[in-house]
């Protein structure tokens, strides 16, 4: 079981943060980017919620949480409002009304019954609301997502605006084993004119980078 993370020093996760910026802006340089382009959402799952609004003095500006009920918590704490709120866990349908009051993004759109659900309520949805749809790229069946071939259908029926798509590589030794799997999500995305990858985390984010992701999903390289 993985530990909670009950206190933060903001000086030190500014410093972090900043050292996280220099290692973004040298992937970028490997690949001839421009790191503007990278947004650093900082994954609250395993961050006490009182220590959330501790983050915005870091200079964090986007939050992500992976679990309904610790979003509705986290998201009504003194000081929660200076970050952008975004949803990046498994979404299920039931859930949906309570997630839309409170983010600008969700991540992890990939079932039909998410779907008829942000149809259905989507009056409680922040106006700035869009989502991304999860890709399986990798095929595997225990990963979320749908596959490849299903994209253009599911870009079709989402009832808000799709900005972008969200993929989980597979399990990797090495960061560079999960390369392959960027670049697949990478050229989805640029065929359909999609402007948002979100792919990369902790041990991978530098090649999810160089491979064009602009959101990276770190927590623990900034927490701990």
């Amino acid at each position: 079981m993985v530990e909670l993370i009950e206190r933060i020093d903001p000086r030190a996760v500014a410093t972090r943060l900043e050292e996280v910026r220099g290692r973004i802006a040298a992937a970028c340089a490997r690949a001839d980017r421009d790191p503007a382009e990278v947004d650093v959402l900082v994954a609250t799952k395993y961050l006490v919620a009182d220590q959330v609004p501790l983050l915005a003095d870091a200079g964090v500006r986007i939050a992500g949480e992976n679990r309904v009920q610790s979003l509705v918590e986290k998201v009504a704490l003194p000081g929660a409002e200076r970050l952008r709120w975004e949803f990046i866990g498994h979404l299920q349908s039931r859930k949906v009304p309570d997630v839309l009051p409170h983010v600008s993004r969700i991540h992890s759109v990939c079932s039909d019954s998410v779907l008829a659900r942000l149809e259905r309520h989507r009056d409680l949805a922040r106006p700035e609301l869009d989502v991304l749809i999860e890709v399986n790229v990798s095929g595997e069946d225990a990963k979320s997502g749908i596959a490849p071939d299903a994209l253009d259908d599911v870009i079709a029926r989402c009832p808000v605006p799709v900005a972008g798509l969200m993929t989980m590589p597979p399990a990797a030794s090495t960061p560079e084993d999960s390369r392959r799997w960027f670049a697949m999500l990478r050229d989805l995305a640029a065929v359909r004119d999609l402007r948002v990858l979100s792919m990369g985390t902790t041990q991978d984010f530098e090649v999810a980078v160089e491979e064009g992701a602009t959101v990276v999903r770190l927590g623990s390289v900034l927490l701990r």
